[in-house]
Formats: structure tokens, C-alpha cells, sequence
């Protein structure tokens, strides 16, 4: 079971992204967040804190988004959850990581996409660096963090102990550009864009 707890008197944004529309659902909405449930909680507030170790005291994992020491200052930091639910497995997922000089910024798939350098290498070869036509950032982020769960409840399996899993838009995105850092690590050849086309093997340009 998926319960995903949105701030009270907010809610999720994509609610609102549209069109397209089905009837008043918005379909980038569903399409994300489909087979969850939801439950709107003010967690600024103690009785809503409370309500939140209540949830992950029963609960396998726990996942958030928020900048770095963001919940723990709300008392749901990992250190917190930990000891009232010592098996838990909390991913946290950021623009940048738990650590580092960029740590206290937002991490969105546009700007990330840039900083980490695929939108260096798509595009037109004559033309400006453009960002994917999916969000390609945040579902590579998904995938990595999914596969980060599972190695996490495997572990917690073997060992009886749950642990803090750090994922991160950065990262993820970095770690999908593959033979391109590859290319400049072995032999000093800098990614550029190829329109449909590719550097190393054809017929991709037809």
C-alpha cells in the first residue's frame, strides 16, 4: 500500500497541470500518482508530526523530497523516525544530495538536465542545447530510487536494520549519461549534440 501524505492546504501542484483534463483530473497527475493513496497532513504542526511517526512506525519505507534538514527540523529527519521505527527504510531524493556545496538548492529536471549535461548533448548539431521532450531527470531519479528501495528492504531483510538511502536528480542524471563521460574520461572527446544522429553508430540519422 502507497500513501502519499501532501502538505494541508496545498496539495500536490500537478493537481492543477493541465490540459489535458479528465473531467476535473488533471492526466499528468494520474499518470504519476497512480495506485496511491493520499492523505493531507500540516506537518508544521505537532498533532500532524505525531500523525507521521504514527504512519512510519507501521510502515516499511519512508520517502521525502524536502532540502536537507528540512524534516528534521520538524522532528522526521531520519535520525528521528529511526528510533521509533528502527527497520525503516527512508530514502530521501534531492536536487543535489545530502552533502555538498549546491545542497541547500531545489533540485528541479529542467535545471538539473543543464547542470549535469544532457541538455549539452541534445539538440541540433548546429543549434542550442534543448531539454528532452519527457522529464527525463526526474524518471531516471524514479527508476534509481526504486532500485535503491529494494536493494534497501533486501538488506533489511538480511540484517534486521533499517537504513538512510540518498538519491538525488544529479546523480541519477550524471549516471545516465554513460559512454559520454566515458568518451571524455578515456580519451578527451567532449559531448556534443548530434541532432538524430549518432557519434558512433549508424543508420541513427535517418
Amino acid at each position: 500500500e502507497n500513501v502519499m501524505v501532501f502538505l494541508s492546504g496545498a496539495g500536490d501542484d500537478t493537481r492543477a497541470w493541465g490540459p489535458p483534463f479528465a473531467g476535473t483530473e488533471s492526466i499528468y497527475f494520474l499518470s504519476v500518482n497512480r495506485n496511491k493513496k493520499s492523505i493531507a497532513i500540516n506537518m508544521k504542526d505537532l498533532k500532524g508530526a505525531k500523525l507521521i511517526r504514527e504512519l512510519a512506525a507501521v510502515s516499511d519505507v519512508f520517502v521525502e523530497n524536502y532540502v536537507p534538514g528540512k524534516l528534521a527540523e520538524m522532528g522526521l529527519g531520519y535520525e528521528d523516525i529511526k528510533k521509533i521505527a528502527p527497520h525503516i527504510v527512508y530514502c530521501s531524493i534531492t536536487g543535489y544530495g545530502q552533502t555538498g556545496p549546491m545542497v541547500q538548492r531545489g533540485g528541479y529536471d529542467s535545471i538539473v538536465a543543464a547542470v549535469s549535461g544532457l541538455m549539452h548533448v541534445t539538440g541540433h548539431e548546429d543549434g542550442e542545447p534543448v531539454r528532452a521532450g519527457v522529464a527525463m531527470t526526474d524518471l531516471a531519479t524514479g527508476l534509481y530510487t526504486y532500485g535503491a528501495i529494494m536493494a534497501g528492504l533486501l538488506q533489511r531483510y538480511k540484517t534486521g536494520k533499517g537504513l538512510h538511502i540518498d538519491c538525488n536528480l544529479l546523480s541519477s542524471q550524471v549516471a545516465c549519461l554513460t559512454h559520454v563521460a566515458a568518451n571524455y574520461l578515456n580519451c578527451k572527446i567532449e559531448g556534443k549534440r548530434w541532432g538524430t544522429a549518432h557519434g558512433s553508430i549508424v543508420p541513427y540519422q535517418v
